[in-house]
């Protein structure tokens, strides 16, 4: 009878852990993709041009990929749920300045400050998960809050949208700023007050040239995505962001106590995992930010139908994320990763054959049969590198794999949007032979490359070896 009182506790706390993080990462992704279509509302309200408009996205996301390594380096010093905490204030207070922005400067500033609050909030849910579900439930607590990333990266747009059309764009940031509020109370509840796992400092010079690198490769990708990667403006950021990466890991030897061990990459499945993971992102984003764009230019749906595509994948993404990770449990994470890549790569070519045929229903099969696919590596791959790695080292592992994560969704949308551009350029039948339109050739082209990508990340995925489950 006790034995199964302490089962029923045990799977109440983490029924309520999750039910608290998942919309935690879910108001972090949607915040991050929510203000895409309410540009052109801010913009006639500010009289901004493009250039100034894009940095309502971009400061949020600077913020973001130099935020992502410190936080999960902090999470080994400070208490978890003090950090969510501060994490989930600073959100709030981001939300709130750029609900009340009586400016463009204003809310370009409120972003930043959503942008740092929002940074750590991945990183620290998903140790969350590690930290305080049981081994064997690991992968399934990941897989719940891989649901809540995949509805916000299909849902933020179409959201953000909607509600900014019914009610103004200042509305989803009051709406940010509630969730916020909300949450806050829960977490302090849900989540114990924990001791830090190490007290060891690190090296903070060598944080700031991590940060400082991925935030200029971030923003040259932007750049390059508006004015190609031949602008000096995209180009000189990104070899100054690589030339401080580089700096970065000559110093990281070099020191006593490093940003980032060493040891961490001593780890095969975590080397991996880090890879295949930022290839696996870079695809996912590319179909979902590219299959819109299709249906709409050169289908010519309008966007309220074109958005439809994104239902069915949103609801299998959200009832398939728990299986794959009770999968990695029973099974291991590379079978299911190698699947999901294989899917991916089917899917790649299927979405370039149908690219620009007119058909709402053979692309919704096509990105719905992708983002399963996703899932299906995501999941697996999250929870073996976590599995990977010392407890001393969880938080800024984990920080690194989800860096490398968001750099693949930024470059990804930027390089295939390159390719479309020059195939555009070029007027040439697309290279599918299956494809059969002239219209969305372009399109088919950058499918087909997303499917390369995803055999290059099968290749690497086969040198994981087979993992026990636990």
């Amino acid at each position: 009878m006790t034995s199964t009182r302490l089962s029923a506790d045990r799977a109440g706390s983490a029924l309520a852990l999750l039910a608290v993080l998942m919309p935690a990462m879910l108001a972090t992704v949607i915040a991050s993709d929510m203000v895409n279509l309410l540009l052109p509302a801010i913009g006639t309200e500010f009289d901004a041009s493009e250039a100034e408009l894009a940095w309502v996205v971009t400061g949020f996301l600077l913020m973001f990929s130099v935020g992502i390594p410190f936080y999960g380096r902090l999470s080994d010093r400070v208490s978890l749920r003090n950090l969510f905490v501060v994490c989930l204030t600073t959100y709030a207070a981001g939300s709130l300045v750029s609900a009340l922005a009586p400016t463009l400067l204003a809310l370009v500033a409120g972003r930043i400050v959503m942008g740092i609050g929002a940074a750590g909030i991945p990183v620290l849910t998903i140790l969350a998960v590690t930290r305080l579900l049981p081994t064997e439930k690991r992968g399934m607590g990941i897989g719940v809050i891989s649901a809540a990333a995949g509805i916000g990266t299909a849902a933020g747009p179409a959201l953000g949208g909607g509600i900014g059309q019914l009610l103004g764009w200042h509305a989803p940031f009051w709406l940010m700023v509630a969730i916020a509020l909300v949450l806050l109370p829960l977490i302090w509840r849900v989540l114990p007050a924990d001791s830090p796992t190490t007290a060891e400092r690190f090296d903070l010079t060598g944080g700031i040239l991590l940060g400082a690198g991925a935030g200029l490769l971030l923003f040259g990708i932007t750049q390059a995505q508006v004015a190609g990667f031949t602008a000096p403006s995209a180009l000189g950021c990104l070899v100054i962001g690589l030339v401080t990466l580089i700096v970065f890991a000559g110093r990281n030897r070099r020191v006593d106590r490093p940003f980032v061990p060493p040891a961490l990459f001593g780890s095969p499945v975590f080397r991996i995992a880090v890879i295949v993971a930022s290839l696996a992102m870079s695809i996912n984003l590319g179909a979902l930010v590219f299959v819109p764009i299709v249906l709409v230019d050169v289908d010519g749906l309008d966007p309220g139908t074109g958005a439809l595509v994104m239902i069915p994948a949103g609801l299998a993404v959200a009832v398939l994320s728990p299986l794959s990770g009770r999968l990695a449990d029973r099974i291991g994470a590379r079978t299911p990763a190698l699947s999901g890549l294989v899917v991916m790569g089917l899917s790649a070519v299927f979405l370039s054959a149908v690219a620009g045929s007119g058909s709402l229903v053979l692309t919704a099969i096509g990105i719905t049969t992708l983002c399963v696919g996703f899932i299906f590596v995501m999941t697996p791959i999250i929870s073996a590198a976590a599995g990977a790695l010392a407890p001393e080292q969880a938080g800024i592992g984990l920080g690194i794999l989800q860096g490398a994560q968001f750099l693949g969704a930024s470059a990804g949308p930027a390089v295939f949007g390159v390719l479309v551009s020059a195939r555009r350029q070029a007027g040439t039948d697309a290279l599918n032979p299956l494809h059969d339109t002239v219209a969305g050739a372009a399109f088919s082209d950058a499918f087909l490359a997303m499917a390369l990508v995803a055999v290059a990340a099968l290749i690497i995925a086969l040198w994981m070896r087979p993992t026990p489950a636990p």
